[in-house]
């Protein structure tokens, strides 16, 4: 199916990006007759979609790695400020009106884009199955509190009602979903600030024992960044129906901000938690802080975090099957996800050793996407973010198409961080050659600035902004 596209829109659904309403579009162009919202709708998603409890375990692990209260801080703060990167990245969907990894064939041609594809397909299912757990364990204790305990039925519903929560909103599309992040970021927000009022007073601010050393801030660093970075192939999906008069400095700092408020807000009560609690085992830790009328609206709000999460990486992953060839409509290419997903967290669930297994497995997956990172932003700086749109999606027949799909510049500079990152990465599945030389330090997030200065190198003549005849 390389080169071909899932059918476009008919006239029949066009222009239905409607709250409520199943959305017509998947990764073909949005026209500009359908283009609507604005910037200031960017904070809300990022906002909203990053009010998860994920990054109360970023916080809590910063300071198991050794890190004080203020250090943990400080890594939380430059966590955030990434997503202002992120944000930018998006203003390819404004200009093109499609889907980041449909534009990432510029960088590394159609063919040559599949495997990325590939691999971001399964990283955005493996972070919704893990959101789903997370969630699912909560509403399980929350039942458990409503003394609804015991055998496999009380977690088997509470899998069901979080896979449809986060299903229905990513079926019905785009304009559902920014709806329901923007109201529940309304919610979420307000309980998430009553837990940072009760976690933060207790906190010890005071110096760890010994300094951390190069490991300690490296593997802080990298879990911190992870997180914002695993978006990079994510923004476009939800800027294409901005009209194209909106400016880079609107869209940016919306965003931005959004991304950078929740994330921050939410890893600092992880690391003032992690200086009074055994946060081993993060939501009980957390839950021991708090007042006892006020854990089960905390356990609330770790499932409405990790459905709110869930949700934008279950509808890109949908698009994402669009970009492998698959040739259905978003709504459709949606259900395998789901039940991909289905499977992963009933395996996460029931399965002892799968969680583990498969966190260990994202965590390796950095030496892909870090790089691919740095060649898609970079490519992008080249252009001036102007692309022939139609190009994007005429396959063989059009300029992206390369050297028999491939880019050569795009795959060596990919190549090229792919291996600082594998030298460089210290993580359970594998540790590069060059940590213990480092003194234990994992660069592999470098990876992205290899890679981006192996493509300018190699590109810069090359790589020209599209111009419109």
């Amino acid at each position: 199916m390389l080169g071909h596209e899932a059918a476009p829109a008919t006239a029949g659904t066009a222009g239905r990006d409607e709250v409520f309403q199943v959305e017509g579009h998947g990764i073909d162009p949005i026209p500009d007759s359908e283009r609507h919202g604005g910037a200031k709708d960017l904070f809300w998603l990022w906002f909203g979609s990053n009010l998860t409890f994920t990054y109360v375990i970023n916080g809590a692990l910063a300071v198991s790695f050794g890190l004080s209260f203020w250090q943990a801080t400080g890594v939380v703060v430059l966590g955030g400020l990434s997503f202002f990167a992120i944000s930018a990245a998006g203003l390819s969907g404004v200009r093109t009106g499609t889907a980041t990894l449909v534009i990432s064939r510029a960088a590394f041609g159609v063919r040559g884009n599949w495997p990325a594809g590939l691999l971001n397909w399964v990283v955005s299912i493996g972070y919704t199955i893990v959101n789903t757990v997370v969630g699912t364990l909560a509403l399980e204790a929350f039942l458990a509190d409503l003394r609804w305990s015991g055998g496999p039925l009380p977690r088997a519903v509470a899998l069901g009602v979080t896979l449809a929560l986060t299903f229905t909103v990513a079926l019905w599309g785009h304009a559902t979903v920014q709806w329901a992040e923007r109201w529940m970021a309304y919610v979420l927000a307000a309980g998430f600030a009553a837990l940072l009022a009760f976690v933060l007073p207790g906190a010890d601010t005071g110096a760890p024992a010994a300094a951390p050393g190069a490991s300690g801030w490296s593997l802080a660093l990298v879990v911190m960044l992870a997180g914002p970075f695993s978006y990079v192939p994510m923004p476009a999906d939800y800027t294409r129906y901005l009209p194209r008069t909106t400016s880079l400095k609107a869209l940016t700092w919306s965003g931005g901000l959004g991304g950078l408020v929740s994330s921050v807000a939410l890893g600092i009560a992880g690391v003032a938690a992690a200086t009074q609690a055994d946060m081993t085992d993060a939501v009980a830790g957390t839950e021991g802080l708090l007042p006892g009328w006020f854990q089960p609206l905390f356990l609330a709000l770790v499932l409405g975090g990790s459905v709110t999460n869930s949700i934008i990486t279950l509808y890109s992953s949908s698009l994402n099957l669009q970009v492998l060839g698959i040739p259905w409509s978003r709504a459709r290419a949606i259900v395998i996800s789901a039940a991909v997903t289905a499977a992963g967290s009933l395996g996460a669930l029931f399965l002892a050793d799968f969680t583990t297994s498969l966190l260990s497995f994202l965590s390796l997956l950095i030496i892909v996407f870090a790089p691919w990172g740095g060649v898609f932003l970079s490519d992008m700086v080249l252009r001036r973010c102007a692309y022939d749109s139609a190009a994007l999606h005429a396959g063989e027949h059009g300029t992206y198409w390369y050297r028999a799909g491939w880019h050569p510049a795009g795959l060596t500079a990919l190549l090229a961080g792919m291996l600082f990152a594998a030298l460089t990465c210290d993580s359970e599945l594998w540790t590069g050659p060059l940590v213990a030389p480092l003194g234990g330090a994992d660069l592999s997030l470098l990876g992205a600035v290899v890679s981006a200065a192996v493509h300018v190198l190699l590109a810069r003549r090359t790589v020209r902004p599209f111009a419109a005849a």
